[in-house]
């Protein structure tokens, strides 16, 4: 994310001054049709760093598959855990 202006700054700091009505929200386009809304769509889990141990067979076929092979054993584990 890049860092905000100076002008920006300023101008958040004074919205944030603002009482909520005195704000105008009239250019923002009222949202009525939410049929195609996606629940969780930016939600992403914590992740923390481990260290585990593989068979070399198994880790070689996760890794045999492409780029993505943490991505892969997550992906895996996770199934497993939700059945």
């Amino acid at each position: 994310m890049r860092k905000a202006r100076s002008t920006q700054t300023d101008e958040i700091r004074a919205l944030k001054r603002m009482r909520e009505r005195a704000i105008d929200t009239t250019d923002i386009p009222s949202t009525l049709d939410w049929s195609k809304a996606v629940v969780g769509k930016f939600y992403r889990p914590i992740k923390k760093p481990l260290t585990i141990r593989l068979d070399a067979d198994v880790l070689h076929w996760l890794k045999g598959q492409g780029k993505g092979y943490q991505t892969r054993i997550n992906a895996i584990l996770r199934a497993e855990m939700e059945r």
